[in-house]
């Protein structure tokens, strides 16, 4: 991985294994650095529960990286219309497509957040 980007190992059982270290719940990366995240659902997605991502602003975070779940599903309009103000990208997926996508593109150096919601 490039710079030190905790890496997506496995998830599953309502967690994640990164970087070797298992984490219940929900995560949100931003800046190579892994917090708990409070999202539990997609129907709990708000602009609220992402202002870390946006405070940052696209000089830390060019993408958000988003694992909506089991299944991949539109994200609130309040969420895509905060990130297409803050000129920060979205990419929305089903949590494991979006936990490969966030591991390609740390490895290549790019500027990315993820915030993946536990299956």
């Amino acid at each position: 991985m490039s710079r030190s980007a905790p890496q997506v190992d496995a998830f599953g059982g309502g967690g994640f294994r990164l970087s070797g270290e298992w984490r219940p719940g929900s995560v949100l990366i931003l800046d190579d650095t892994a917090r708990d995240w409070e999202v539990l659902s997609s129907a709990g997605l708000s602009a609220a529960n992402l202002s870390a991502v946006l405070s940052a602003g696209p000089g830390v975070c060019e993408l958000l990286v988003l694992g909506m779940g089991v299944q991949n599903g539109l994200p609130p309009r309040e969420v895509r219309e905060a990130f297409l103000r803050a000129g920060i990208g979205l990419e929305f997926l089903d949590t494991p497509a979006a936990a490969q996508l966030y591991n390609l593109l740390t490895a290549e150096g790019r500027r990315v957040a993820a915030a993946l919601i536990a299956i």
